[in-house]
């Protein structure tokens, strides 16, 4: 318990130094009129010597951690040079856009609808549907709402910087859970090697980052919880495993509980991956501590003796704690999940959601990235290679692979999920394993080189040799994350943003007007933004500004309590009503709360709304079709209509 307090407490000052590195860099860069990233290399090499800066901070940690020198310097300076990496990378290619990678298209539209809705209310509300608990954890959104009003900000402008100030506090966490498991300098490179690989291909997932940068240290910090083998417990020691110290005890017990239900809070996939891995590893646990126990009960020159059949008790331990791992886990998720689950448990609505209804060609085939011709497969080749060879000997070889064999289990569920007409969504996946293995290949590195530099007798230069290397292999790959993530930085120039412009200083899209709908439908309604539901295919707008909406983007990430389908055959419905009246008096006998407002688009004697419905196992998994509105049907003085550019706001007065 005694650890548990003082790395929480470390914990916490890590976080607040590299929030303070983070904010500091974010407002310095955003002081400077830069040119946009997808029309000039300017910023592009101000983040490379960004890079290299905190490369050499990094570096400078590791020396005085292997001299023993100033040990609170080097953990400063660990932490500064991590948080200052995160910051540089994504915040200096997206320093002259308000808006985070990959803007507000795509997924990033509901996850900014999402923020926008808690940074109204801290009310666990569905992001989009009126009457609704979240059905998507809100950990991290909440969190992010109340940065934004103690900001004063708006829910999408503070996204990119509380994305990239979070990233950057996750990395300096991980770096410190590390170093309660392993030795301090090579907690350093595993942390830095696992924060350039999520950046590069989990940032635009903000919030699921955060935990694919705490999982390796909690699967090691997990195998320490269940598995204790006889001959450790006995003495009170770990396994001989050179560079890892503790993880074993209640104490381990207590922090996968609190990793796990923390994970649970942020995102329901990587949670449930996260448990199915600690299950495994419970599992494994009991079978070896049943081994163990009967090896030493029923020895081979004593074969018979009636000890061997309590064998069996030796995996009560195993399975105790991973009970009570999983049911601190679920306290902790009950803090998000409570209210959506009270809801469903009284709902007569069916559910409708269908979220695990994509198959893309990357959940069609194993992910084997260790192949791959590049710096990244190279390192997860060495780490797929030490994975192997270490799994008799280290605890740390044990718990990754574990992880890495769980995240293969998983696909091929998925795979097979298919035939049932659903998935797991495991192409999902990829950044998780990706991180594992690239952690598994720094350890590998490290051992590699002390194995070589030992068959060759010590050479003098060998370790220059060796540093050389993986320095310019690092910087080599940290320098190319802004080619990796150019698709998603460049949309973030090319959206446009709550203001009405983009970044690029190109002519802005519809979005635009978001800002005139806004002040006509609060003028018309005379209701607050948070108790008014409006009926739009142009759900950006519910990211901008916090209205309810009758009908959610699609199916796929809409609250399972919504009936989505019924919903959208409601609105073909009204679209072939005759007469004003009829649709007056079917707003009022709807099943749901009625549209108070609805933004259309015109077209011709028309106005009409773009929808989606799910034609999953088809790749693409949505389809798009038109629904039009007669005029006719709103000449009516219930209904006001406003032209505000391309779209038409019809308000309705009951």
């Amino acid at each position: 318990m005694r650890q548990i307090a003082s790395g929480a407490g470390e914990a916490t000052l890590a976080a607040v130094v590299a929030a303070v590195v983070a904010a500091v860099g974010l407002v310095a860069f955003s002081m400077v009129q830069w040119p946009a990233f997808n029309s000039s290399n300017v910023t592009r090499a101000l983040t490379t010597v960004g890079q290299v800066v905190a490369a050499v901070m990094l570096a400078v940690a590791i020396a005085l951690l292997r001299l023993r020198t100033w040990p609170w310097v080097a953990k400063l300076l660990s932490w500064v040079g991590l948080s200052t990496f995160v910051t540089v990378t994504l915040g200096m290619p997206l320093a002259a856009t308000k808006l985070y990678l990959f803007g507000v298209s795509v997924d990033q539209e509901f996850r900014t609808e999402f923020l926008t809705r808690l940074t109204d209310s801290a009310a666990l509300r569905d992001m989009t549907y009126a009457d609704l608990p979240s059905f998507y954890p809100a950990g991290w959104f909440w969190i992010g709402g109340r940065v934004a009003n103690l900001l004063g900000m708006d829910g999408w402008e503070v996204f990119k910087p509380y994305a990239i100030g979070f990233l950057a506090v996750a990395a300096v966490v991980a770096l410190v859970l590390w170093s309660q498991l392993i030795r301090a300098d090579w907690a350093v490179g595993v942390a830095a090697a696992s924060t350039a690989v999520t950046v590069a291909y989990a940032a635009p997932e903000a919030y699921s980052a955060v935990i694919v940068l705490l999982l390796p240290p909690a699967l090691v910090l997990a195998w320490g919880a269940l598995y204790r083998p006889l001959e450790d417990v006995r003495s009170g020691t770990t396994p001989a495993d050179a560079g890892q110290r503790t993880a074993g005890g209640w104490g381990a017990v207590i922090g996968t509980g609190l990793l796990l239900g923390w994970a649970a809070t942020f995102y329901t996939l990587y949670f449930l991956v996260a448990a199915f891995a600690v299950g495994l590893m419970g599992l494994l646990a009991v079978v070896l501590a049943v081994r163990e126990q009967r090896a030493v009960n029923q020895p081979r020159r004593t074969r018979g003796a009636t000890g061997a059949g309590r064998a069996w008790r030796a995996g009560v331990p195993p399975l105790l704690r991973l009970v009570v791992i999983g049911a601190i886990a679920g306290v902790i998720a009950l803090i998000v999940w409570a209210p959506y689950l009270a809801k469903a448990l009284r709902s007569a609505t069916a559910s409708s959601g269908t979220a695990l209804h994509y198959l893309p060609e990357a959940g069609s085939e194993l992910p084997l990235p260790m192949f791959e011709f590049s710096l990244l497969g190279a390192l997860c080749l060495v780490g797929t290679v030490w994975l192997v060879l270490r799994a008799a000997s280290s605890r740390r070889a044990q718990a990754l692979g574990i992880g890495v064999a769980a995240i293969y289990l998983w696909a091929l569920l998925s795979m097979a999920a298919t035939a049932a007409g659903t998935t797991l969504l495991s192409f999902r996946l990829e950044p998780v394993l990706l991180v594992l293995l690239a952690g598994a290949g720094a350890f590998g590195f490290v051992e590699g080189a002390r194995a070589i530099y030992q068959a060759l007798n010590e050479p003098a230069r060998f370790r220059l040799v060796v540093i050389v290397v993986a320095t310019v292999g690092a910087l080599a790959f940290t320098q190319d994350i802004p080619h990796i993530l150019a698709a998603e930085i460049t949309t973030a120039y090319t959206d446009t943003d709550g203001d009405g412009r983009r970044a690029d200083e190109r002519a802005p899209s519809a979005v635009s007007f978001y800002r005139d709908v806004d002040a006509a439908l609060t003028t018309q309604t005379g209701r607050p933004r948070s108790d008014t539901v409006v009926l739009t295919a142009d759900t950006s707008f519910l990211s901008f500004y916090p209205y309810f909406a009758f009908q959610a983007l699609t199916s796929h990430y809409a609250n399972p309590l919504a009936d989505f389908a019924g919903r959208a055959a409601t609105i073909e419905h009204w679209s072939k009503l005759k007469t004003p009246q009829e649709l007056h008096d079917a707003l009022a006998t709807s099943p749901w709360r009625a549209p108070d407002a609805f933004v259309f688009r015109r077209s011709g004697d028309a106005y009409t709304l773009r929808l989606a419905k799910d034609v999953y196992p088809n790749d693409p998994n949505v389809a798009r079709y038109t629904v039009s509105f007669p005029k006719e049907l709103f000449a009516d003085p219930r209904f006001t209509t406003t032209d505000i550019g391309p779209f038409t706001l019809v308000t309705v007065r009951r």
